[in-house]
């Protein structure tokens, strides 16, 4: 035989509990759909800076490629035709060059702190300087080569430019190479130092090949970093109106071109600068691509 439930006093009522549930989630449904409007706003605020700047470097730049573009040097004030020919290898040989010093530096510095610097005064100097250089302005960092090699040498260069890309690209590496190697498990180093294999052939043939895809994505993410960097530049390589090689003598580079080009009144070089930024934002972007693409599913 059912009977009815007992009501207990100082208790509240089935349908006072029922309504202040009801009252709770009709709250936490408006401040689920205010936060997820709020989201996406946000989302969509951001895309679309990013859609119109990807609009305007494709509708300006894509009309100033040509096959003088690739084969021309930079022309004089004024004058039709010209092209960016060293400027874009003048901007390769810096990232190249600059890649050849960072990389080392940055997987050996990750490495490291990684395996060798869990604790201690040095690694906790080297970490904080590595996040000093991560959030460092980059005008700051050219200002310092400039000090350091520029004003001893007496004159501006390609490898002052060089120095000052690495310097820049250095921190990134050593921050994902460190990151990277600290997903590897513990268990792996434990299984190779049980084989009695020491530590560096350990590091080189298991941690560090475990960790080869995040290791080379950070280090593509880097030089996608310093492709397009003006500052330093403006205080270490300058440019070079004439096509040339010689990493002793001010170079030209596709950055420094660009801004000199964009902020002149000569139809010619703005419409060569557009180009000039379709180049860079094509190459940055098909660095990230191919960084996800080759190493992302790894």
């Amino acid at each position: 035989m059912n009977r009815p439930a007992m009501h207990v006093p100082g208790s509240a009522s089935p349908e006072v509990l029922q309504a202040t549930r009801d009252r709770l989630q009709r709250r936490r449904r408006a401040i689920n759909a205010f936060a997820l409007t709020m989201s996406l706003g946000a989302m969509a605020f951001g895309l679309l800076w990013l859609v119109w700047i990807l609009y305007t470097t494709l509708r300006l730049g894509v009309g100033g490629l040509s096959v003088e573009l690739f084969t021309q040097s930079t022309p004089p004030p004024n004058t039709d035709g010209g092209g960016l020919a060293n400027a874009i290898v003048g901007s390769l040989m810096l990232v190249g060059i600059a890649t050849a010093i960072g990389t080392p530096i940055g997987v050996l510095a990750g490495v490291y702190l990684a395996e060798y610097g869990q604790k201690g005064w040095l690694a906790s100097t080297t970490r904080f300087i590595n996040d000093i250089l991560l959030s460092a302005p980059s005008i700051v960092v050219g200002l310092f080569v400039y000090e350091l090699v520029v004003a001893k040498m007496g004159r501006f260069s390609g490898w002052s430019g060089a120095i000052a890309l690495a310097l820049l690209q250095i921190p990134i590496v050593i921050r994902t190479t460190e990151n990277m190697l600290r997903l590897v498990p513990n268990a792996l180093r434990e299984a190779a130092f049980a084989l009695g294999v020491p530590k560096w052939k350990m590091i080189l043939s298991i941690t560090l090949k475990a960790s080869m895809a995040g290791v080379v994505t950070g280090v593509l993410l880097a030089i996608a970093r310093i492709a397009g960097e003006t500052a330093p530049l403006l205080f270490t390589a300058l440019s070079n109106q004439f096509f040339s090689l010689d990493m002793g003598q001010p170079i030209a580079n596709l950055p420094v071109t660009i801004f000199k080009f964009a902020m002149s009144p000569f139809s010619q070089w703005q419409s060569l600068a557009w180009a000039g930024v379709f180049l860079i934002t094509l190459g940055v972007l098909g660095l990230n691509i191919l960084a996800r693409a080759m190493f992302g599913k790894k």
